[in-house]
């Protein structure tokens, strides 16, 4: 392939990337003049360029399509959807014709009578009655993936991107930034003598720690400081917004929507999040599945959104951010949701779990069955889906490049899928550990904590049956030695005789902890591929090369636990497994029990369960309010109540212990003098000499143990900790429309002191956004005077019809003479009173609601 025609492939593939995007908008925006000038211009200069270069194929295609758009923008057509498919089919056959071209060098052959005939009848004023069928796509080009790819059937091929897409439009009047075109080798290149630079300068680090040579070290910081800047502007130009990714994904949505016959609307936020190339290719496919499952299996068709009250068009969500060392992309519906009996019933008739295992999972464990190869609760098999292949691959590719994927749905609501993926693969931040003699690492973005174990008072190894387990402050965490599985050494003690470090990690929802002998220090590696003989050790996922010269493997716990049956779908939520294993092996009559002193006389106890944590707070932060002591806690104040001497303030300075009581967003704190121990014992209470605040008596560790009555020291709280649960549930929901920011922080502490729950929008456009959301209110509150929509025409959308059509609605304005009374009732308000008067507006909340709250 000569020069000329590799630029010229570039350049059209550069504007290509665009047009599928500047077509689906030109659909919604028919007189964007601007834009439909922009599509023009790039396909004339494709075919202007194909003339000169003896394509003749893809000149007469573009040249069809070429005076389509021409009559569009003189405005001797109109431009209509059935068009815009025309347009878009045309656009497909120029790409499919540009990838032969890449793969061989010349044009394809091909028929495109058809094609060119349904565009000449366009152009003659002969506008098609359907949208016209979708041309065939392009193969696409061999991915790292290649082997998976054939297994997500529905999922259609997705180009190469090459490079990040340039703006449509130019700054006027500024300085454009400049740029060059580099070719991907060139970079990937360079990152691999990055990597080599980053190697040597850990080995000479580790040369300067063994020997003291003060000539060198001044020298060597500026040189690693100096790599590491290096390093970062390398990784730059790998790093794509992974909007990228996201370029087929509104064509393939209309596509989607005219197949299916639903009305979807496509929602991407965080486009300009950025990761690196390589992991962008990765997720391509699976997020295309994922999209066209959103929109199969997860919206409603029109008529069943209509029946469930909701607004007709669908919504698909698309949303990247930053967090940590990773990229989040959520993918979301507001559609049905998963239905977990039809899950249930599906799991049971192919067997994947016994009913009796079933029964103890909860929904979030029953809704990951889905990732289950071969699982499908579609009810027929269509050109999308229902084959019941797809998000098993989908989960096996994001874990294959260090990622997890989880999932939320609510039936009825629509389902959210959380997509949690690395960066970068190349150079990760380690934790360089050791077991039976051998050193690995373990990538740091994995790593939660870092506990030791074995002799001390520290946390220790416990057993259930032959299953190790670690009681970390309220669960018990799953332990795998790494030892073991690796089959290291045989002779080895078992990991709870002596010393050791757990390494906390998590694989998707999954808490377990990793068993090693020692902890080195965290480095900076060069990540290389598994060698493919060791491919099949699924619990490596790449070696690197030490400071010193050694070469060690790199630990992938999400190979680790699927190796030890924890990453197993049917398992479940491990750390509950244990949890209920646990409470087995304890027998049905004990109890874990927190030990405690307070006061004099014999030590008390209270059921671990019921704690929700336990703190040492500053004696000098406990305040007084009144007759009561309270403490700044989280954000709110929460009640302390001293158990020896009841109403007694604390005495003297230093910590004071104190037992944390939760429910939900209220919490009560009993303050005692010493936390002692955590005992499993069998609660035998004797209620002889039985005293207010306390069951009674029993024996723990060979000592007569008083228990805690805690439902009595709750409700000497001022608040009523049972009565007043209810009314805090349903408090009800305002949603106030007010555009002034200042009178936002007026009146809502005043309504939210009242008991109500508060939601604000600065205009009645955004409103609405919520109502077509479908967000529910009790009440609405709207000022009169707003830019974009007004009081008036808000309450006027309102009354129209949907969701909130039959929802009271109070004006707020600065004018309240008996006409803009009159006026505000006539329009459909229930109230109109004053701005500034908030009793006014307590009393008339309490008006509107009233008839709910008496049903």
């Amino acid at each position: 392939m000569d020069d000329l025609l590799a630029d010229f492939l570039t350049e059209t593939n550069e504007g290509l990337q665009n047009l599928d995007g500047a077509l689906l908008q030109l659909e919604r925006e028919p007189a964007n003049g601007p834009l439909l000038s922009e599509v023009f211009r790039t396909v004339h200069t494709i075919k202007g360029t194909c003339g000169f270069l003896g394509l003749s194929r893809l000149e007469s295609v573009a040249h069809a399509a070429e005076n389509v758009l021409g009559l569009w923008r003189d405005g001797t057509l109109t431009v209509t959807p059935a068009g815009i498919s025309l347009i878009l089919n045309a656009v497909d056959r120029i790409k499919q014709i540009v990838a032969g071209l890449e793969a061989s060098g010349q044009e394809p052959s091909g028929d495109d009578t058809a094609l060119k005939a349904e565009l000449d009848a366009v152009a003659a004023g002969q506008l098609p009655t359907e949208p016209a069928p979708r041309a065939p796509e392009a193969p696409a080009p061999q991915a790292a993936l290649a082997e998976a790819a054939p297994a997500i059937e529905a999922a259609p091929p997705v180009p190469e991107i090459r490079a990040p897409a340039e703006p449509v439009a130019e700054v006027v009047g500024g300085s454009a930034p400049q740029t060059i075109r580099v070719a991907v080798d060139v970079l990937e290149d360079l990152m691999v003598l990055v990597s080599e630079l980053v190697l040597t300068r850990n080995q000479l680090l580790q040369l300067a720690r063994s020997e003291e040579n003060a000539a060198f070290s001044v020298p060597l910081q500026r040189l690693s400081q100096i790599t590491s800047d290096l390093q970062d502007g390398v990784m730059k130009t790998r790093m794509q917004p992974i909007g990228n990714a996201w370029q087929k994904l509104p064509r393939l949505v209309r596509d989607l929507s005219q197949e299916l016959g639903k009305r979807i609307v496509l929602d991407m936020r965080g486009a300009e999040t950025e990761l690196d190339r390589q992991v962008l290719e990765l997720i391509k496919d699976p997020l295309t599945h994922m999209v066209r499952n959103s929109a199969d299996h997860g919206l409603e068709s029109p008529e069943q959104r209509r029946a469930a009250g909701k607004s007709e068009t669908g919504r698909i969500m698309l949303n990247a951010f930053h967090e940590g060392g990773h990229i989040v992309l959520e993918i979301g519906d507001d559609g049905r949701g998963l239905n977990t009996e039809r899950i249930k019933a599906k799991v049971l008739a192919q067997g994947l779990t016994t009913e009796a295992e079933l029964a103890t999972m909860n929904e979030r464990e029953i809704h990951r069955f889905i990732f289950r190869a071969g699982f499908s609760t579609a009810a027929a098999v269509t050109s999308v889906s229902g084959r019941g292949v797809g998000m098993d691959v989908v989960k096996t590719n994001i874990e294959r490049i260090g990622g997890a994927v989880d999932l939320r749905s609510r039936e009825g609501h629509g389902s959210t899928f959380i997509i949690k993926i690395p960066l970068t693969l190349a150079i990760v931040a380690a934790l360089i550990v050791e077991a039976g003699g051998e050193r690995f690492a373990i990538p740091q973005n994995g790593v939660l904590e870092l506990v030791r174990v074995g002799d001390g008072d520290g946390p220790k190894v416990e057993r259930i049956k032959d299953a190790q387990v670690l009681r970390l402050r309220d669960r018990l965490l799953p332990l795998v030695p790494l030892r073991r599985i690796l089959s290291l050494s045989e002779d080895t003690p078992p990991a709870d005789s002596g010393e050791s470090f757990v390494v906390v990690t998590q694989v998707g929802a999954q808490l377990f902890g990793i068993v090693v002998d020692r902890v080195f220090d965290t480095e900076e590696i060069v990540v290389k591929p598994v060698a493919p003989i060791l491919r099949h050790i699924t619990m490596f996922s790449g070696n690197t090369i030490l400071g010193d010269g050694s070469v060690i493997m790199i630990l992938d716990p999400n190979g680790i636990a699927r190796a030890t049956g924890l990453g197993s779908e049917i398992a479940g939520d491990s750390a509950t497994r244990a949890t209920q294993t646990s409470a087995v092996a304890r027998g049905p009559r004990q109890t874990a029990l927190l030990l405690f002193r307070a006061g004099e006389g014999a030590p008390k106890a209270v059921p671990l369960a019921l704690v929700a944590r336990l703190e040492h707070l500053p004696a000098e932060r406990v305040e007084q309010a009144g007759d009561s002591m309270v403490v700044q806690y989280r954000g709110s104040l929460m009640p302390l109540l001293p158990i020896a001497g009841y109403g007694a303030p604390p005495t003297g300075g230093g910590d004071q212990p104190v037992l944390v009581f939760g429910d939900g967003d209220r919490a009560l704190g009993l303050m005692v003098d010493e936390i002692l121990d955590v005992v499993d014992a069998v609660l035998d209470i004797d209620q002889a000499g039985q005293r207010p605040g306390f069951l009674g008596s029993c024996v723990v560790n060979g000592r007569v143990t008083e228990i805690l009555d805690t439902a009595h020291w709750l409700q000497q709280a001022k608040e009523d900790w049972f009565g007043n649960r209810r009314a805090e549930i349903v408090r009800p929901r305002v949603l106030i429309v007010e555009d002034s920011a200042f009178f936002r922080n007026l009146v809502v502490p005043a309504v939210t002191a009242g008991g109500y729950e508060v939601t604000t929008v600065s205009n009645g456009r955004e409103a609405l956004a919520l109502r077509d959301a479908d967000e529910m209110f009790d009440v609405i509150v709207s000022d009169i005077e707003m830019p974009e929509l007004d009081g008036f025409g808000l309450v006027s959308a309102v009354r129209e019809g949907g969701i909130w059509a039959d929802l009271p609605m109070i004006a707020l304005s600065g004018r309240c003479e008996p006409e803009d009374v009159a006026r505000g009732r006539g329009a459909g308000f229930s109230d109109y009173i004053g701005k500034y008067d908030r009793d006014a507006l307590l009393a008339s909340l309490q008006d509107c609601l009233q008839p709910a709250v008496a049903s």
